[in-house]
């Protein structure tokens, strides 16, 4: 996979979704074992900003799984404009967002402090009532999950 990495996260921004998250699965896949991803760390940073809210959810996956090879502190660049996609316009992205942050929390120790006050400050009430309690209920388990970290190492 490591030759086509380049072809492959092209495929993030294909119409069909299809092939998009096929890409993304690749790409999650091989971040979980190399650091072969990480040299996209910026195209990741700035597909948080797209206007489609599928890009912008792989963007916040694969920038969650590269935590851990982040030497270079690119999560800790953007981690502010990460955090704001807790409470993204879409629903379906801030649940992933929310579902991630203990990822970053257990990977990048440092953040967990700004990753917890923002989990807490998070107002669900900008969704429909449908969606309100489902993306509390993300909170809360983020919370719950991050705060037994406690301080230990990431792996």
């Amino acid at each position: 996979m490591s030759a086509n990495i380049a072809e492959t996260f092209e495929l993030l921004f294909d119409k069909n979704n299809n092939v998009a998250y096929k890409a993304l699965q690749d790409l999650q896949k091989e971040s979980e074992e190399t650091d072969c991803v990480y040299p996209y760390m910026d195209r990741l940073s700035d597909m948080l900003d797209n206007d489609n809210s599928y890009i912008r959810t792989r963007g916040l996956i694969l920038l969650a799984y590269n935590a851990k090879w982040d030497k270079d502190y690119k999560i800790d660049e953007v981690i502010d404009k990460y955090l704001k996609h807790i409470t993204d316009v879409k629903p379906i992205t801030a649940r992933q967002c929310i579902k991630l942050l203990p990822i970053i929390a257990k990977c990048k120790p440092e953040l967990k402090n700004d990753i917890l006050s923002a989990l807490h400050k998070a107002n669900t009430f900008v969704y429909d009532d449908s969606m309100q309690s489902l993306v509390y209920k993300d909170i809360q388990k983020a919370l719950k999950e991050i705060k037994n970290y406690k301080n230990q190492l990431p792996v």
